[in-house]
């Protein structure tokens, strides 16, 4: 069996206990056997590599690593000298170290699979280029569409509708055809759409021909009547007897309209076709509810999972579900994982927890105001924890709600704040300011997270 190995941690006397706490967690799950060394400062963000590299205190034999704290100034080689062990900054958080030494908390090794198919609609596709409906399209794969459904309109057929499946299909894309207009089913289903959205009593007779042409081909069947699953049931016989491909959608309703019922009759209709496959139109929620969608798309998943919806028609019309494709197929993950371990969809899938963090980070009130009096450069640090922002440098501490009264009281104290400097303190304040707000953690210079939608954030600070 290999050894372990042998890890120095370096840090101040007040993060000694946090740094502890995770170090003693963190040590079975990496393999390393751990030791402290607590070097005579309160304030780890003070050090420097020289200054470390005069007071380590008597090293552990064998010693294979040092992790200096994320702050520590200099250079590391210093540090490597005087331990004969390479030296590395470890994170700017020491709640960061597990990510640091690659045991990242979030999904488990094989996570990510899924048995629930995204349906991303183009509404109004008629009126609509062609190049648009091919970047629409496109960008829905990349969210992780698995088929491109075209939303047709009322009225005459549409006459582009050939040309535009072919043209998808060609890209290497599925097509669905959504519409109640025969000629356009059939001009779709000729250019290699694969499946029809939708059949009902009004219109099932067509799905003969259909099945006689495109043997493959698939229908969606939907009640005559959102309440009524005897026609939905009557519309399935049919399909069955011609021997047509089927899924069915007993329709998901608004709040207000019958979403509660709704959801019952997906039940029911699971309990009278144990062995059909299901379908939901998810966007009768995501798209007619004043809510961020994530969160809807989640709890809309979770349902078809247990109940055994295997599929969704989802869309990204209304400003707040621009993102609804990808979040479902984080949600599909996320819940097919949660159902088939049976664990709850906690702590797995950090990029759909958007608006808030899953934890916060703080400095604490003892180590803000000994790094007030201990700091001696003028490069100004931002914090926002607690409900007030602070910004410190070697002559001035500041704290307060405001950021305006803030910067008032900087720019009185500091004669030599630039324009740049200014506008760079401004944009920190903003972004700190935000992360009060929504109680998010705020790191200077690193951009706030907003799950997947996180923008990395390149440093233009200049000190």
């Amino acid at each position: 069996m290999t050894a372990p190995q042998h890890v120095l941690f370096v840090t101040g006397k007040l993060a000694e206990p946090a740094l502890r706490r995770v170090v003693a967690d963190l040590a079975p799950k990496a393999a390393f056997e751990a030791h402290v060394a607590v070097l005579p400062i309160t304030v780890a963000a003070l050090m420097t590599t020289n200054w470390v590299a005069r007071h380590l205190p008597q090293l552990p034999p064998n010693l294979n690593r040092v992790v200096l704290p994320g702050y520590c100034r200099g250079e590391v080689e210093e540090v490597s000298q005087a331990t004969g062990a390479p030296a590395e900054r470890g994170p700017l958080d020491l709640r960061d170290l597990p990510e640091h030494f690659g045991k990242k908390s979030g999904p488990p090794p094989g996570y990510g699979a899924f048995d629930i198919e995204i349906l991303a609609e183009i509404n109004h596709a008629p009126r609509k280029s062609l190049d648009a409906i091919r970047a629409e399209a496109a960008r829905y794969r990349a969210g992780g569409a698995d088929l491109i459904d075209l939303g047709c309109d009322p009225g005459p057929p549409w006459p582009g509708v050939a040309d535009t499946v072919r043209a998808l299909v060609a890209d290497g894309l599925r097509v669905s055809i959504d519409s109640f207009n025969p000629d356009e089913v059939d001009a779709a289903l000729a250019n290699g759409a694969e499946l029809v959205l939708s059949v009902n009593g009004t219109n099932v007779a067509h799905a003969r021909r259909w099945h006689a042409l495109y043997p493959a081909a698939e229908v969606v069947a939907i009640p005559d009547t959102p309440s009524d699953l005897d026609s939905l049931a009557r519309t399935v016989d049919v399909l069955r007897d011609i021997g047509a491909k089927h899924r069915l959608d007993p329709i998901l309703e608004p709040i207000g309209f019958g979403f509660a019922a709704s959801l019952g009759r997906y039940i029911d209709t699971r309990r009278r076709f144990p062995d059909a496959e299901l379908m939901m139109g998810v966007g009768n929620l995501t798209e007619l509810t004043d809510a961020d969608t994530g969160g809807v798309n989640v709890l809309l998943a979770g349902f078809c999972q247990e109940v055994g919806v295997r599929s969704v028609l989802t869309t990204e019309v209304i400003n707040w579900a621009r993102s609804a494709v990808k979040e479902f197929d984080l949600a599909r993950r996320l819940v097919f994982h949660a159902v088939r371990e049976k664990v709850l969809p906690k702590r797995l899938e950090p990029n759909l927890v958007m608006l808030r963090d899953p934890k916060l980070y703080e400095q604490g009130e003892d180590a803000l105001e000994e790094l007030a009096r201990r700091v001696t450069d003028r490069n100004y640090r931002v914090f926002a924890e607690r409900g007030e922002l602070h910004v410190l440098n070697g002559s001035v501490y500041l704290r307060g709600t405001d950021p305006f009264v803030l910067f008032a009281q900087l720019a009185a104290a500091d004669a030599k704040l630039d324009p740049a400097h200014a506008f760079y303190l401004g944009y920190e304040f903003a972004k700190a300011v935000t992360a009060l707000t929504l109680g998010k953690s705020y790191t200077q210079d690193q951009a706030l997270r907003w799950g997947f939608l996180t923008v990395p954030e390149v440093s233009h600070r200049g000190g």
